[in-house]
């Protein structure tokens, strides 16, 4: 917990983390913090194991006792910018936006401003206080859609945890190449290509990942989709649905070179060829309160590009048919 400026905690080893680092016993009793930030106040004394200072790769042992009892302090370094932000719901615990493609969440090379941490820090400033200030999970940069963001540490704590239970409901649309027959689950591991290291793929060596999809329309070659998440690996959608030899539309990593419809249209052919982001929307997010632990759901539309990409699909089986006659 959080009193005015400390941060407080204590917690006993249970069986599943016995004989384990300390540094890796405390990151799974205390995710909504960093590795580094953990292994600072391991360094520092004010993590301690039964009262007494240990290293982070020292192990612990059933039913010790570990204490935190640190200065808060700022969390992030970046600066605070004047960006719009699209809110769908906010109270002094919970940021509910829907952010637009285009949008990069965290700052990083290449883009060291102009973020949505950027926006965060400006209309919140709370948040510098947090673990990554206070993101959870994340959208692609040109993924759209809605997204939550903790405003105080026992939402970063409890949000952190319902995601890790999987008791957090993602649910998005998407356009993929091809005609599915139905819906399916993916349950593939996923990690990093083994030989480009900026992409994910479905690898043995990788993380559990599970993603639900149904079929919502087909078209004469591609498929309007729904898909829920279990986990949130980077990329798990585009990289499932790839594996599944159906890549996003407009997936400039995953998804190769263009599908058109036997006789498509001039104008089918201009708007597939000019969605160049990835299809991928956002579009529900469901979750427990922090603090009145009332269940709140959210949705939003997805956004222009993506429903004339579907209309122009929509549009070209009607002319099919039409002509078929």
């Amino acid at each position: 917990m959080t009193l005015e400026n400390r941060i407080t905690a204590e917690f006993t080893i249970p069986p599943e983390l016995s004989d384990r680092r300390l540094d890796q016993a405390a990151a799974e009793l205390m995710p909504e913090h960093s590795r580094s930030r953990l292994q600072g106040w391991i360094k520092t004394g004010v993590l301690t194991v039964n009262g007494k200072t240990y290293r982070p790769r020292d192990k612990v042992m059933l039913d010790d006792r570990l204490q935190l009892d640190a200065e808060h302090e700022a969390q992030v370094t970046w600066q605070a910018e004047k960006i719009s932000l699209d809110i769908v719901y906010e109270d002094e615990h919970l940021l509910v936006i829907n952010k637009p493609a285009g949008l990069v969440v965290h700052p990083a090379a290449g883009h060291a401003d102009g973020t949505l941490v950027n926006a965060l820090l400006h209309h919140a400033p709370e948040v510098e206080n947090l673990p990554r200030a206070g993101i959870v999970h994340r959208l692609d940069k040109d993924t759209s859609g809605i997204m939550v963001v903790a405003r105080s540490l026992v939402a970063h704590t409890s949000l952190v945890n319902q995601l890790q239970t999987r008791t957090m409901g993602r649910e998005y649309e998407a356009v993929v190449v091809g005609t599915m027959t139905g819906g399916a689950t993916v349950d593939e591991p996923i990690g990093r290509h083994p030989r480009e290291r900026k992409k994910m793929a479905v690898v043995a060596s990788g993380k559990p990942a599970v993603t639900h999809y149904r079929v919502l329309e087909r078209f004469a070659a591609h498929t309007f989709i729904h898909c829920k998440l279990e986990s949130g690996r980077t990329h798990q959608i585009r990289v499932h649905l790839a594996h599944r030899r159906h890549p996003l539309v407009g997936d400039q990593m995953y998804g190769g070179r263009l599908r058109l419809p036997k006789g498509s249209s001039e104008a089918l052919r201009e708007v597939l060829s000019g969605f160049q982001r990835q299809a991928l929307h956002a579009r529900k997010l469901t979750l427990e309160h922090p603090v009145s632990g009332e269940t709140l759901s959210w949705e939003v539309f997805r956004p222009e590009d993506m429903d004339v990409l579907v209309h122009a699909l929509r549009a070209h089986i009607l002319e099919r048919d039409a002509n078929a006659f």
